[in-house]
Formats: structure tokens, C-alpha cells, sequence
């Protein structure tokens, strides 16, 4: 029998409805990653889409070894999409990103090395809000309004000292991937902030880093619609992560180094 040993990387695409812009990603992902000199593995999730993403995954699939695609048969949410590969990922590191590369492939370089550089880390989050973070293209008022206004409820209604939940770039140590990703339950675009919780109740090391982000004018994300559902998420996400951590208790690994 073969062991196959786990790749260094394990990078999540979540994708829904985006024939028009994960084609290119894909291209750029491919040349980019041909410096890499450590394994990795792409897995792009697609959820049930009324467009040709998922026949234009599988299509840059037969060129791109590296590259696996999910396709999931419901559409729940951009949260149920990132679990699914989060949990099929056998990377040392694991990482998620939007689509459109909204958040460039240079900071995820950045934060690989970050990630060796420190082992006390068990998360990067990516910031919009970080002082050093630049902002490329902004979203429109309206929408940075509605973002604005969300991440200040969560502060209130979670006690986050993070500035910027809903960065779609985040990083993971394998071992705080699975526990927190073993756990979650919300389906939607507020699982960002499910997975902060988690990571704080089991004490994982978690750094904000700036990014390099542009806004992406074809965003899935409907402003008023979402926005609802996510602040009505906000409202349960204590009492979900509450009762996912009695049902299954953390347990730390004897000699786990990189927990507080």
C-alpha cells in the first residue's frame, strides 16, 4: 500500500456562478503556483450553479494537476462551500480565498512564510481594516456602508477585537482546520464569524495581517438581502458555537505547542 504524503498547501476556492471570472483565476493561479517548491493542492468547490462553472473547472482540471473540484449537488451558502473543502484538504497548511483573487496571490506567499516563520500562529485572518492593508478598489458606498455597519454589531454582539471579519482570506494550521471546520454549522456568508468564535473558544493563536484587496463589481454578495441574513445569524452564532463545544469538547493534544 502507498502513503501518500501531505502536500505543504491545501488552497480552498469556494465558486458560485462564476464562469465569467474562474477561468482567469485559474490561468493565474497555475503560473503563479509554478514557483512554488513545496506540494500543494487546489480545491475549488463549486456549488450548484446555473452557469458553466462547474464544467469550466473540471475542463482546467485536465491541465492542472494540482487542481480538484467538488461539486456540491445544493447551493447552501458560501460557508457550507468553504467547510466541504476545508474538510477534504489534506494540507499542512489550509487556506481559503475568493474566486476573483480579490485578495492577491503575493499575500498568500506572504503568509505561508508568516506560518513558518512563527508556530505559535494557528490562523492568519486576513484585514481590510489593518493600517498597513491597501485598498486597490473600493466597493461602492452603499456596500461599504453595509460592511461597516455589520462589522460594528459583531464587535458589539461578539466582543471581537478583530476589525474585519469578512475578509475572504484566511489560513489555517491543519490541526486548528479541522477542529473548527469539524464543528461549524452556518452555511452562509456569516461563518467568518462562527469560525472566529470557535477559534477563540479553543484558544488558537489567531494575527491579523494587512492584504492587497480589490473589490470585485460582480460580487455575489446581495447587499440587503445578505446583509439581513447574516446580521440574523449574528444573533444565533453564540448560542451555535456554544452548543458545538458542549456536544464536542475541545480536547489539547498532549505537547501541542501552538495553542495558548
Amino acid at each position: 500500500m502507498s502513503i501518500q504524503i501531505p502536500p505543504t498547501l491545501t488552497l480552498v476556492i469556494p465558486a458560485f456562478n462564476e464562469a465569467a471570472r474562474l477561468p482567469k483565476s485559474l490561468l493565474e493561479l497555475q503560473k503563479h503556483s509554478s514557483a512554488w517548491d513545496f506540494p500543494y493542492e487546489i480545491i475549488v468547490v463549486v456549488e450548484l450553479s446555473s452557469d458553466r462553472t462547474l464544467e469550466l473547472a473540471k475542463a482546467a482540471a485536465k491541465t492542472f494537476p494540482e487542481l480538484k473540484v467538488i461539486g456540491n449537488t445544493v447551493h447552501r451558502g458560501k460557508g457550507f462551500a468553504v467547510r466541504t473543502g476545508m474538510l477534504a484538504g489534506r494540507g499542512e497548511l489550509l487556506f481559503f480565498t475568493d474566486s476573483d483573487l480579490s485578495t492577491p496571490l503575493k499575500d498568500l506567499d506572504r503568509a505561508i512564510a508568516l506560518f513558518k516563520a512563527q508556530p505559535d500562529i494557528d490562523l492568519i485572518v486576513g484585514s481590510r481594516k489593518h493600517p498597513d492593508s491597501q485598498i486597490l478598489q473600493h466597493q461602492s458606498p452603499m456596500r461599504e456602508l453595509m460592511g461597516n455597519t455589520f462589522n460594528r454589531f459583531v464587535r458589539a454582539l461578539a466582543g471581537f477585537k478583530f476589525l474585519d471579519t469578512q475578509c475572504g482570506f484566511k489560513g489555517f494550521r491543519a490541526h486548528a482546520a479541522r477542529e473548527i471546520f469539524e464543528r461549524a454549522q452556518i452555511d452562509g456568508f456569516s461563518f467568518d464569524v462562527e469560525v472566529l468564535l470557535l477559534a477563540e473558544a479553543m484558544n488558537f493563536v489567531v494575527m491579523e495581517v494587512p492584504v492587497h484587496w480589490s473589490n470585485s463589481p460582480e460580487s455575489k454578495v446581495r447587499v440587503v438581502e445578505d446583509s439581513l441574513k447574516m446580521l440574523q445569524d449574528l444573533f444565533q452564532v453564540r448560542k451555535i458555537v456554544r452548543d458545538a463545544m458542549e456536544s464536542r469538547p475541545f480536547v489539547v493534544e498532549s505537547g501541542a505547542s501552538s495553542r495558548k
